[in-house]
């Protein structure tokens, strides 16, 4: 999962930014490396570039959240097991 993508698609409403092509120098960035918070290019008027602290707290907490919702669904499978359900009928209700 791109969390970097993630996270900057949550400020400023969303399709503000690009990925510069060029350094500083005129040099150019390959592909592979552009996409880091020092090559990102605001592309949307009115755009503001967050920090990059921001941008990092606001990676954790994506992560974080997908971690607790894994956990949740774990919960919820031991749960249904518990209760008698095996795990043809656990997948039957939750698709996985």
């Amino acid at each position: 999962m791109d969390y970097l993508q993630l996270a900057l698609q949550t400020f400023n409403g969303g399709n503000w930014y690009g990925w510069k092509k060029t350094d500083s120098d005129g040099n150019k960035i390959p592909n592979k490396d552009r996409m880091q918070y020092q090559h990102i290019k605001i592309i949307k008027d009115g755009a503001t570039m967050p920090t990059e602290a921001e941008v990092n707290a606001k990676i954790q907490e994506l992560k974080d959240a997908e971690t607790n919702a894994i956990a949740k669904k774990a919960s919820g499978k031991q749960k249904l097991k518990d209760l008698g359900l095996d795990d043809d009928e656990i997948q039957a209700l939750i698709g996985s």
